[in-house]
């Protein structure tokens, strides 16, 4: 029960911090003139949203930062998990601050980010191999049993780290959706950790929940602001951190379905389509093809939420 009053609290904490901050930030991002550019040749209704102001991910970023920082639970879990959400955060802003501000349209190069991604998982790996209980183990949903991955822990621990932080990143595409998506799959992180009793990371989890929360005030459907790079691969390096440091990495592609189906969507349609010159989506991410099969982006969006809802039990389960 303790533990519950304490996620509810940081919930409301983070939550109360983002509201205040967006009303100072998002007047700010428009007076510097950080509007997004969209794509021409994307969803034709997206057009109407030229200039909104991006980069609105340092709002959820610092909410998170002041939630944790001041609670009594600080630990070298928590300190890895905010090592990740600032660090993928930090080349989303990078990423974000080329197009926007230097007006440079392809951002980081490819392999630009890919190094730094690399550098972040890679201490992350590191960290939770040497100082877990569990070693080299990762937990195995449905089956009750652990699976010891040797000496193939830290590349696997990469690979899914720089997966959920880039499948995340593709998730972003409509108002509210990355952010709705990301508050169900930290809140169960933050009922699972609770369960486990790992304090950090429901902490940790619960302030994510409470930051996107309070994003969405803004981000919600007509969007005053969109997270950006900057936000969206903060949200995965969270993602992935708390999985990671519960030794549940291979529960994300469940409770992550949303995630995970996004990212392969894109993998099939570019494959395909190298392959055969024929696309298999009408456009892909996912959501953009629903949207160009008539759906209006609300129904996308809400739907995705229900199925990360469904997703989110079926984890549930898969662990309990």
């Amino acid at each position: 029960m303790n533990d519950l009053k304490e996620i509810v609290f940081t919930i409301i904490i983070s939550f109360v911090i983002t509201l205040i901050l967006g009303p100072i930030f998002i007047p700010m991002l428009k007076r510097l003139k950080f509007g997004q550019t969209v794509r021409d040749e994307g969803p034709k209704t997206h057009l109407s949203k030229n200039g909104t102001p991006t980069m609105g991910g340092i709002i959820m970023m610092i909410a998170i930062l002041i939630t944790c920082l001041t609670t009594t639970r600080l630990n070298k879990d928590m300190i890895f998990a905010l090592v990740a959400i600032f660090g993928f955060g930090l080349i989303g802003f990078i990423d974000d601050y080329i197009k926007v501000v230097l007006k440079r349209s392809l951002g980081l190069r490819a392999y630009q980010k890919i190094v730094g991604q690399l550098i972040i998982a890679t201490v992350l790996a590191i960290y939770q191999s040497k100082t877990s209980i569990l070693g080299t183990q990762v937990i195995v949903p449905f089956l009750k049993t652990n699976i010891d991955l040797g000496i193939f822990y830290i590349p696997f621990i990469i690979f899914v780290t720089i997966a959920t932080v880039n499948s995340v990143n593709l998730t972003d595409g409509l108002d509210g959706l990355a952010s709705g998506v990301t508050l169900i799959v930290a809140s169960f992180f933050a009922m699972i950790a609770s369960h486990l009793g790992n304090t950090s990371i429901y902490i940790v989890s619960a302030a994510l929940v409470g930051a996107c929360l309070g994003f969405l005030k803004f981000n919600a459907h007509p969007a005053q602001v969109f997270m950006g790079d900057t936000g969206s691969m903060a949200l995965g390096g969270a993602v992935a951190a708390a999985a990671i440091l519960m030794n549940l990495s291979l529960i994300i592609p469940i409770v992550g379905g949303i995630y995970f189906a996004e990212s392969l969507s894109v993998i099939i349609q570019v494959t395909s389509f190298k392959l055969t010159g024929k696309r298999v989506f009408k456009m892909s991410p996912l959501h953009h093809h629903f949207e160009l099969e008539g759906w209006h982006e609300t129904k996308v969006v809400t739907v995705f939420w229900i199925t990360s809802v469904i997703l989110s039990v079926i984890g549930f389960l898969a662990l309990l």
